[in-house]
């Protein structure tokens, strides 16, 4: 190769894939695989930390990974010229470049999956309209921001493409990042959220057709007749893939059943045909991505199929592979580039013209249709949010000599600053208040038995359903009164893409709802849906998608707005097959710990040892012991007044067990025997109702009622073990007693409950811990009570108490 001067320099040598090792005088440095290694270990540590650092201040985690990238470039650490050349060094780039790439093609494809387009086609003119005035009106101030550009620092670059880059900058809307800000804050199901979500999805289609036509005139030739055939290939291969991939892909999915593992030959063809469009699109010359995007977009969003194919790469690339394309493009951006005044004041002028085209004209457009002051301030700032996609767009223009360094650099500041400042000001300008109208059936006890008797039901997984169902059942007595059963599915949200086909099961009633249509009929809904056509209980499926940080909120709100008397949640451990209980993680512990602080109502946690056993029992086969272990208080009542109910069914059998101390000691076997009266008056009320009730001689053969005086911590102890032959245990959370083990590390389960969960204690006995509704220890709760009309007729309230 010949320098200007004439002089011959020597081209580097390409890297070799692997070293013989340092002890063979290698540098592991100087080969393709360990350093590439080294860079993604960096890589995923740096922009993980930068995540955990932003999290408390609700950050998405893509502000983490462009921040990250941005301080391995030249910005930042890359200004040290020997970190550069020895951790990124110019030969290594191809190879970082190219699995960067590869990664994000799978990425498009993954997101191609997320983008049902039966939602866009039933956008309604509202989300329509604003989805169009939040892209015209900033691709228009765009194009007026690139004039001035042009002028001063991007001088003697192709107009045309220049224009029509920076006004699809400007107009793009992250569809995943906005997904996951309106989940975190928990505006899936408001109105505002109902709308970003679907404007978003169309302004997402809209942003790729107008990069297809950028990428289509930025090529090196400026013959119009290249850019017309670019542009016709183009709109060919999209007809091939509607006709023919469309139709191979749906018998894929049609093949998968739900249920059964998807063949590993339909997977490898599925990724095979996104690696294989990827390369017809970029023959024809519109970028490799297209083709993966648009593979995804094919892929029918029914059954199983998709959520599998979601399931196998969604790691790998999210986690490992992705991160490098920030990277890559951090690389490219130097911060330094932005010196002076002309500098910083264009970029000043870049964020705020991106702000006011996107905020103004979803703003305007907005008030137009009527929405509210608030809502329409929120919904503006929510479309302002920038992600992957516009550093998508700057790369290619960069890449293709439209954009230069300088106004790289503030291009990638500028969606940086906005998508930062969504999060803040959308909890600063609208909170929408968690209210419910204020009921007074709290508790399973109660003086009007006959009222409907509501229950939100918990689960996490499958594993959870037939004990929830078998416990729905038994709880259904044969009274007259109406039982309804909200069944609410709990899942985390997460940075995941599956995190996204689940934001699109939300319905508009409060929480989100699964989708009722045939063709995405959930295996857990289908399970309720069963039992309700065969019982005469009405079931409700329902799903939370939040952080398991903050989900608990989103249980106590349903609580309330459905007016429900007690919530069950299962306990954060599972049994084993070796009969040991192992815990699903220290967030599901908490997420019960919070529910008991902050519940409008009664709860139960469940401790599952297959009550019924791994399949739904009917109700002529329903026959099970059940064992109330009294030691008085008002959590001992309450589990007494859940057991009396379920006593109503002709398959149960209840024991009432009342552990007495010997003269002068009280349960909590100390000397001073003192004891609460009014609690002991109202426990000898219960007890004597119960023996009342079940008085009749019908009643006396499958009820019993005793009672057993007992000395010591020691004789409790061996009392109930005498008692693992029952099915279920309903015992008080906080009851009078010592803590029957010695050590626990699950405090929230009370003294009694404790032991009865333990390994020590049985292996298949089941346990409902219960605690009853205080109103006076719910000093913070999470939903606004709202008084609707008279509410003078509405039922009692636990301990005397007014709803208010």
């Amino acid at each position: 190769m010949a320098t200007p001067n004439g002089t011959k320099m020597a081209c580097p040598a390409p890297m070799k894939a692997t070293s013989n090792g340092a002890f063979q005088g290698d540098d592991p440095l100087h080969f393709a695989l360990p350093l590439l290694i080294l860079q993604i270990c960096l890589v995923i540590v740096l922009t993980r930390a930068l995540a955990y650092i932003l999290k408390p201040i609700r950050q998405p985690r893509v502000i983490a990974e462009i921040i990250g990238g941005i301080l391995l470039g030249p910005s930042a650490l890359g200004r040290s010229k020997s970190f550069l050349h020895t951790v990124f060094p110019t030969r290594s780039m191809t190879v970082l470049d190219t699995i960067a790439n590869i990664g994000l093609l799978f990425f498009l494809f993954l997101v191609g999956l997320e983008l049902d387009m039966r939602s866009i086609r039933r956008t309604g003119r509202k989300a329509l309209g604003i989805a169009l005035a939040g892209i015209s009106l900033p691709f228009v101030l765009g194009i007026g921001t690139s004039f001035v550009l042009r002028s001063s620092i991007s001088k003697g670059v192709s107009k045309a493409p220049f224009l029509v880059f920076m006004g699809v900058a400007m107009s793009i809307t992250a569809f995943p990042v906005l997904a996951r800000i309106l989940a975190e804050l928990k505006l899936l199901t408001t109105d505002i959220g109902r709308i970003a979500m679907s404007a978003a999805a169309v302004n997402d289609v809209a942003a790729w057709v107008l990069l297809a036509l950028a990428i289509a005139i930025s090529g090196s030739d400026d013959s119009p007749v290249i850019a017309l055939w670019v542009l016709l290939c183009g709109v060919a291969f999209l007809i091939v893939a509607f006709f023919v991939l469309r139709p191979g892909l749906a018998l894929m999915a049609r093949r998968s059943l739900e249920g059964e593992p998807v063949k590993e030959i339909h997977i490898c063809i599925t990724l095979s045909l996104v690696l294989a469009a990827s390369f017809v699109t970029d023959t024809i010359g519109i970028h490799a991505l297209f083709g993966a995007f648009v593979v995804g977009i094919m892929v029918p969003k029914e059954g199983p199929f998709a959520g599998i194919l979601i399931e196998k790469i969604e790691d790998l690339v999210s986690g490992l592979f992705l991160p490098l394309y920030f990277v890559s493009s951090g690389l490219k951006t130097n911060v330094a580039t932005i010196s002076g005044a002309t500098s910083w004041g264009l970029l000043v002028l870049v964020i705020c013209t991106a702000c006011i085209g996107k905020i103004l004209g979803t703003f305007i457009v907005s008030r137009l249709c009527k929405v509210p002051l608030r809502e329409s301030l929120a919904l503006a700032f929510l479309m302002n949010t920038k992600g992957l996609v516009e550093l998508i767009v700057l790369n290619i223009g960069k890449d293709r000599k439209v954009l230069n360094d300088q106004t790289f650099a503030i291009m990638v500041l500028m969606a940086l600053f906005t998508t930062f400042i969504t999060t803040p000001i959308v909890t600063a300008v609208y909170k929408p208040a968690r209210k419910a109208a204020p009921y007074k059936h709290r508790t399973v006890k109660r003086k009007d038995i006959d009222t409907e008797f509501r229950i939100l039901a918990c689960f996490h997984s499958t594993r959870n359903i037939p004990t929830i169902i078998n416990l729905i059942e038994s709880s259904r007595g044969t009274r007259r009164q109406k039982l309804c059963v909200y069944a609410i599915h709990l899942m985390e949200l997460s940075e995941r893409s599956s995190a996204i086909s689940m934001i699109h099961k939300a319905r508009s009633n409060g929480l989100p709802f699964w989708n009722k249509k045939d063709e995405n009929k959930d295996q857990m809904v289908i399970a309720f849906e069963a039992y309700r056509q065969l019982s005469s209980v009405t079931v409700r499926p329902m799903t939370a998608i939040s952080a398991l940080s903050n989900i608990h909120e989103d249980i106590c709100t349903s609580a309330a707005q459905k007016r429900v008397a007690i919530i069950l949640i299962p306990f954060h451990k599972h049994q084993r097959l070796d009969g040991a209980m192992e815990s699903l993680g220290h967030s599901f512990h908490l997420v019960n710990q919070r529910v008991l602080r902050h519940a409008p109502c009664s709860v139960g946690i469940l401790v599952d040892r297959g009550f019924g056993g791994t399949t739904q029992v009917s109700a002529s086969n329903v026959s099970y012991k059940i064992a109330v272990p009294f030691f008085g208080g008002p959590d001992d009542r309450e589990a007494l007044a859940y057991g009396m109910r379920m006593a109503e069914h002709p398959g149960i059998l209840l024991n009432v067990i009342r552990f007495i101390p010997s003269p002068g000691k009280s349960l909590k076997f100390d000397k001073s025997g003192i004891e609460d009266n009014v609690d002991h008056e109202e426990d000898e009320l219960m007890l004597s109702e119960f023996k009342s009730a079940h008085s009749n001689k019908e009643k006396e053969s499958s009820n019993l009622y005793e009672e057993m005086l007992v000395e010591n911590k020691a004789e409790v102890v061996d009392a109930l073990k005498a008692l693992n032959m029952y099915n279920l245990f309903l015992v008080g959370r906080m009851v009078p007693t010592v803590p029957l083990v010695n050590k626990t590390d699950c405090p929230e389960l009370g003294p009694v409950g404790s032991f009865l969960a333990s390994s020590e204690f049985s292996t298949t006995a089941s346990v409902l811990v219960v605690q009853q509704y205080n109103p006076s220890a719910n000093l913070h709760p999470l939903v606004e009570e709202a008084y609707y009309g008279d509410t003078s007729s509405m039922p009692d309230s636990p301990h005397g108490v007014p709803p208010v």
